[in-house]
């Protein structure tokens, strides 16, 4: 029957194409990944029937025999690097950490912050201190009460020196908690997280932090379970081994395969956790995602970079592609720890000659507008400065200055990315610039999520593609992340001045000065010093029928908390077909 109607569909849109009839592709039809497959080697006649051929698979999935289990599988991206709060960088890991894990406050599907393990809380008439009040029926999976003690040992062990958490930096909110990372005090005690009783955590702060509650949503401020941790050392976010406390628990863990969440019974809220059972696939593939969804192997596609830019024309004429604006860049970052990356006129040469429109209309294709600065539109009160524009000729004149004429002598660099389609193909985009108006050879260099973070993190690349998502919506969350020796920092450019005006910003009490200091912070970073290319800022993308999935919403921080997902009346999952 499935194939039946596939069959009718594609005949009817693409009546003069003779392969239709072919035997081979007729046995293809009753196995839709097999006959994806057949489709990306032996491509038909040009691009738009190809993928008009790709979106017909979609009519299997709308014929699929579906469980009377409530549960969703979802595409979630590549395979999770770890799941321990304390040492995630990664949207991706994000995600599932906080469906295993729950803080003192939470987002909902709008991206509003909740009440989360905290049933209240108190803030001082100076606004620097906030006091937690738990809830009496907040437990571990296992059964054992949650309490303040277990977010101070949690905290603690984010800021223990020894253990170089990489998003150590998000709690420097806090009072000394930057002096006791950085090993300038030993003493605990003079943080500024005290455990009044077993249900109430009092938190004092540098300065007045409004966006607070926010903040503490970040998975870095997530609760882990002292026991485990110190039992099973790294192994305990094994499925065996992990002991959490959100709406999900950890049933498996199929390394490149998925992730299966079950709803966890001691949860407080487990009345309003919908769904039995989640299932995150892992994939860095674009074409394996939306052959996944296409399919009706997956309810959702989550993850924007997995989704192919040659696909999306057709995509926004359907009513399962949602968009909508949220706070996230896409950019380069520069090795200054390398020459001639060290030198600011080789890196304000390389931004300013990308051309940000091309890549965004012939590579990305998605709708985003292209980026001079790092903080994106929509923070309210906040304005960025100029940035860097397209200036190729300008950018031959600091490039020469550096001792680089028409690109003479420049050595042979590479840019670093992770397996996808769209970073491969921005990629090439930029290696060609490059060549085209700096008579430069660039090396593309690609490699798996978590070897590339790793690269990262260690300074093993030359020129490296990025990412950065607000936490929280205040320029901070961005601009923070390279003040020096900051986890995010990853380019290993440190500036006293830049260092001054974040730090001063984040004293400052005066709204209107505060966002001054910042704008002056990042014209440093974006204009005058760049160890950093910003290019675009995203557009958020998803793939999910809204008739069948409610929960999910489009927000400015790109926030889908799986606890909100539901199927709505009389639908069920495709998991069924997977049993």
């Amino acid at each position: 029957m499935r194939t039946a109607l596939l069959l009718k569909a594609l005949r009817k849109n693409f009546p003069s194409l003779p392969f239709l009839w072919n035997r081979h592709f007729l046995l293809l039809l009753k196995r839709p990944r097999l006959l994806f497959q057949h489709l990306l080697n032996k491509p038909p006649i040009s691009t738009r029937i190809f993928y008009g051929l790709v979106l017909g698979l979609v009519f299997l999935a709308g014929c699929n025999s579906r469980s009377s289990d409530a549960a969703i599988v979802f595409v979630n991206g590549a395979e999770p690097q770890t799941l321990d709060p304390s040492k995630i960088s990664g949207q991706l890991e994000g995600r599932l950490a906080s469906s295993l894990f729950e803080g003192l406050t939470t987002r909902d599907a709008r991206g509003d912050v909740r009440p989360g393990v905290a049933e209240s809380w108190v803030v001082s008439p100076d606004a620097l201190t906030y006091t937690f009040r738990l809830r009496e029926n907040a437990a571990w999976s296992n059964g054992d009460p949650l309490t303040a003690h277990d977010f101070l040992y949690s905290w603690k062990r984010v800021l223990e020196p020894e253990n170089a958490a990489v998003y150590a930096e998000i709690l420097f909110f806090i009072v000394n908690a930057e002096a006791y990372q950085s090993g300038k005090i030993k003493d605990f005690d003079q943080v500024g997280i005290k455990v009044l009783d077993d249900r109430t955590l009092q938190v004092r702060l540098n300065a007045p932090t409004p966006f607070f509650p926010g903040v503490i949503t970040f998975v870095t401020y997530l609760p882990v379970h002292k026991d485990s941790v110190e039992k099973f050392g790294d192994a305990w976010i094994k499925p065996a081994n992990m002991v959490n406390n959100g709406p999900y628990r950890l049933m498996d863990w199929k390394i490149n395969d998925r992730i299966q969440l079950v709803r966890n019974e001691t949860y407080w809220d487990k009345e309003n956790v919908k769904l039995k059972r989640v299932d995150a696939l892992a994939t860095s593939q674009g074409t394996t995602a939306i052959n996944l969804y296409l399919t009706g192997q997956a309810d959702i596609l989550l993850d924007k970079g997995l989704i192919p830019p040659q696909i999306l024309g057709e995509l926004r004429q359907r009513p399962d592609f949602h968009t909508f604006t949220f706070l996230g860049t896409y950019f380069y970052r520069f090795n200054t720890t390398r020459p001639p990356l060290n030198n600011p006129l080789v890196r304000r040469a390389l931004a300013a000659s990308i051309d940000r429109q091309l890549i965004v209309e012939k590579s990305t294709r998605g709708g985003e507008s292209v980026a001079p600065t790092f903080v994106p539109p929509g923070i309210p009160g906040y304005r960025q400065p100029v940035g860097l524009p397209y200036n190729p000729e300008q950018a031959r004149k600091w490039l020469a200055e550096a001792g680089y004429p028409e690109g003479k002598g420049f050595p042979r660099l590479s840019i670093l990315y992770n397996s996808s389609t769209s970073h491969a193909s921005i990629a090439v985009e930029i290696q060609a610039m490059w060549k085209r108006e700096l008579g430069i050879n660039i090396d593309l260099r690609q490699q798996e999520w978590a070897t590339y973070l790793k690269a990262l993190d260690n300074l093993d690349y030359d020129i490296a593609r990025s990412s950065w998502v607000g936490d929280y919506l205040d320029p901070n969350t961005f601009l923070d992340c390279f003040v020096t020796g900051r986890g995010n920092n990853r380019t290993g450019w440190s500036n006293k001045p830049y260092d001054t005006l974040m730090n001063n910003a984040n004293l400052q009490t005066d709204q209107a000065k505060r966002m001054d200091l910042m704008q002056k912070a990042e014209k440093i970073l974006t204009e005058e010093e760049s160890p950093i290319a910003p290019l675009y800022f995203y557009v958020g993308m998803l793939c999910f029928d809204a008739d069948k999935i409610g929960g999910l919403e489009g927000n400015l921080l790109d926030e889908h908390p799986i606890r909100d997902w539901y199927l709505k009346k009389d639908q069920k999952s495709v998991i069924s077909n997977q049993k």
